[in-house]
């Protein structure tokens, strides 16, 4: 059997499960040609073998390759977790969800069979092996259904479908597959057989399998997803408020929030869904941040489990096209797969206008947040009239894009406590001398789309440690309150003393600038007005 062969008929295979669970078979066997395609993307020769199954007849090399390396790129996340299908399959608790699992293992089993033999795709198959089948074992708190045959007595009777034997015994015969087919050795398998066991069933094999049902029950659940503790919507709306300014964000957060929360309770109740827009705009200029805000929206979202895991994956323009049409959507896509289940945040994605390869980058987006309208959600940040245009450029977006937060600028009074706060986090503390040195210079720095806001505060604090540090070099032995103030001084640019000029001499420069803006040098207790003035 030829290796197009082998995966064709394992994608028929795959294709008739998926038709007695009553899920579109044209929609399993494209997930089937994308799992094979990521596995075998790094094995010389697997594209025109493998797009003899997915296209027969295709001979132009271009287009051979932009079909399988496109697949592979959607394909890629499901090297180590459940495909969609799969997923939703699990999900509703159909009883084909073991089999399709299956089916998959024999859709990765395959797939190494294209190109040349390679231990990193055989590799890929077992992870993603044991991937499909541990899928399938119910959650410790369901209860045990009914099995329409015996299960055997080692099985766990929490995964009555794929007990963890089922799970080794499937790599093995992988393994087996391979090196008698291709001549390959073992699969390096990523679990070795004790600690697939382990994650499989970790109950202890000698208690009976009513024993291991109550000690079971008494376990408290341990997510896989995500490492970090996982923080509840009131915890995450009480860090949104804890920020500094953004009072016109924090209510629309709030009321978004709302609008879920609401949305959810409605569909638990049995009534119509409105299917609200979780897309969202974020204007404004930089430093008022929006990263931040879109890194909690996620977890929010999370916590709302309206995504699986809620993180941020940020990107330009310059993460998402390419050189040259065609290989613009592939980036693009690649992209989109490792925001799924999370925010894609595109600051700057204006810059998605104005030429082909940009357009390319957009149609591909519109069609990732429509392939993936449940587990991703994107949002695009810029300056406010550049940010029309771009929503503009392509309907799809204008029907996605329904809700614009506006980031306002700080006052000067929030660069203030940002600064103290970042200040204190590091444990320096400003004087009121440097208090009012720093409401100075924020009177005097013009307030354009170029101000940093945050970031203007931040290199503030950076520029003044490292002048505290220099009045600093010559004590032997400062006290732990001169190694934690910050004086007015330290927000005061001077110019470096030339040992060599003399006092009165032309070698002495009196002005150097400042690294914020140019203004006359200033000493420590002078009056900061002349700054002011030349400043403005």
């Amino acid at each position: 059997m030829t290796s197009s062969s082998a995966l064709e008929r394992s994608l028929q295979e795959l294709a008739e499960v998926a038709k007695e669970a009553g899920v579109d078979p044209a929609a399993a066997r494209d997930e089937g040609l994308r799992v094979a395609a990521a596995l075998a993307e790094s094995a010389p020769g697997a594209p025109s073998e493998w797009i003899e199954a997915a296209r027969p007849g295709t001979t132009e090399l271009r287009e051979i390759n932009s079909a399988f390396f496109d697949a592979a790129v959607r394909g890629r996340r499901w090297r180590a977790y459940p495909t969609t299908l799969l997923t939703e399959l699990a999900a509703a608790g159909s009883p084909s969800a073991a089999p399709y699992a299956k089916a998959l293992t024999g859709v990765a089993a395959a797939a190494c069979t294209l190109g040349e033999p390679s231990v990193t795709v055989t590799a890929n198959a077992a992870a993603a092996s044991a991937a499909y089948l541990s899928a399938v074992r119910q959650p410790r708190h369901a209860p045990t259904p009914p099995s329409p045959s015996p299960a055997p007595l080692s099985a766990s009777p929490l995964s009555p479908s794929f007990p963890a034997e089922e799970v080794l015994r499937q790599q093995q015969l992988l393994s087996e597959y391979l090196r008698g087919g291709r001549g390959l050795g073992p699969v390096p398998s990523l679990l070795s057989p004790d600690e697939a066991l382990r994650q499989a069933d970790p109950q202890p094999q000698h208690l009976k399998p009513e024993e291991k049902v109550e000690e079971k029950a008494e376990e408290a659940p341990v997510p896989a997803e995500p490492a970090e503790p996982e923080q509840s919507v009131e915890e995450l709306l009480a860090e949104l408020d804890a920020m500094i300014g953004l009072d016109r964000v924090k209510k629309e957060v709030h009321r978004q929030v709302a609008l879920l929360t609401v949305e959810r309770m409605r569909i638990e109740a049995g009534l119509k869904q409105t299917r609200l827009s979780r897309h969202l705009i974020f204007v404004g200029n930089p430093g008022t941040g929006k990263t931040t805000v879109a890194r909690l929206i996620g977890a929010i979202y999370r916590a709302l489990e309206l995504l699986p895991q809620g993180q941020l994956v940020e990107v330009d323009r310059s993460e998402l096209v390419a050189g040259y049409v065609g290989q613009t959507a592939i980036k693009t896509a690649e992209v989109c797969a490792k925001a799924v289940g999370g925010v894609l945040f595109i600051d700057e994605a204006y810059s998605l206008t104005g030429d082909q390869y940009a357009q390319e980058a957009v149609n591909t987006l519109v069609k990732e947040m429509e392939d993936h309208r449940e587990d991703l959600v994107l949002i695009v940040a810029g300056y406010p009239d550049p940010m029309v245009e771009f929503i503009a450029s392509n309907p799809g977006l204008a029907s996605r894009f329904t809700t614009t937060i506006e980031f306002d600028d700080y006052t000067d009074d929030e660069l203030l406590a940002i600064l103290t706060s970042i200040a204190a986090a590091a444990d320096y503390e400003l004087t009121e001398d440097a208090e009012r040195r720093v409401r100075h210079l924020l009177e005097a720095s013009p307030r354009g789309p170029a101000f940093g806001n945050g970031r203007f505060a931040r290199n503030l604090f950076e520029a003044a440690v490292g002048r505290h540090a220099w009045r600093l070099k010559d004590a032997e032995q400062p006290t732990v309150e001169e190694l934690r103030l910050l004086t007015a001084a330290d927000f005061t640019e001077t110019p470096d003393p030339d040992p060599e000029a003399q006092p009165g001499s032309e070698a002495q420069e009196p002005f150097r600038g400042t690294p914020d803006g140019d203004g006359p040098s200033e000493t420590a207790g002078s009056d900061p007005t002349p700054v002011k003035e030349a400043e403005e």
